[in-house]
């Protein structure tokens, strides 16, 4: 792998993660430091994650992940929601019950992670959930709007998963299996929804501002 695409997907794994805390600065020289690398694909990968609007640049040439607020976390997750649904429902026609299997197999680790504890690990298993799923449509192009929603509520997500013992409650990733099975557009899609709605979409204005204070943000 070219040594800027490394770069990249690297950086980019840990903002989707929130490995990289909101209001956190960073900089060329540090980054390419810790990653062992030269400043020139480090920059290269800042400019790509800027413009997808995942940092923002600073005039003193620092890079920033952008600060999270109530009213922008509300409209990232009406955003997600509108995104996902339909992304769900194009891939019913398409998947295949290999597909699914796979979805299944990926659920099971899924819990698997939560059982230990590994919220990381659990987040990166759920993206792959519903990646896995929207991909199954091979015309699809939602994939990169999802994703920049994904990066920007990255860092918000590693705030929630230091200070919240349960995301989710119930496991919506197996209605979706199931309605899958039945090619269900409707129900999957409905699964979809209720799975963002309860992980954390379901924090009301108050429990989303209490975690931006204890995150200092």
């Amino acid at each position: 792998m070219p040594t800027h695409e490394y770069a990249h997907r690297r950086l980019r794994q840990a903002i989707m993660v929130g490995s990289i805390r909101p209001g956190e600065s960073l900089t060329i020289r540090g980054i390419a430091e810790a990653m062992e690398s030269s400043p020139t694909p480090v920059r290269e990968a800042l400019r790509r994650l800027s413009s997808e609007g995942a940092l923002k640049v600073l005039d003193n040439r620092r890079i920033m992940v952008p600060k999270m607020t109530a009213d922008r976390f509300g409209e990232l997750m009406a955003l997600r929601a509108v995104l996902e649904q339909h992304g769900a429902r194009r891939a019913v026609g398409h998947i295949t019950e290999r597909q699914i299997d796979r979805l299944a197999e990926i659920d099971r680790a899924l819990d698997d992670a939560i059982a230990r504890k590994d919220k990381a690990t659990a987040l990166l298993l759920n993206q792959e959930f519903h990646r896995t799923l929207y991909t199954a449509n091979p015309d699809q192009m939602i994939m990169p709007m999802v994703e920049s929603v994904w990066l920007q509520l990255g860092p918000f997500l590693g705030i929630a998963m230091e200070h919240v013992a349960q995301l989710y409650v119930v496991d919506r990733h197996q209605e979706a299996i199931a309605a899958l099975r039945k090619r269900d557009e409707d129900a999957v899609a409905a699964a979809i929804a209720a799975d963002i709605r309860e992980g954390i979409g379901g924090f009301d204005r108050g429990a989303i501002e209490n975690l931006l204070r204890l995150a200092g943000q």
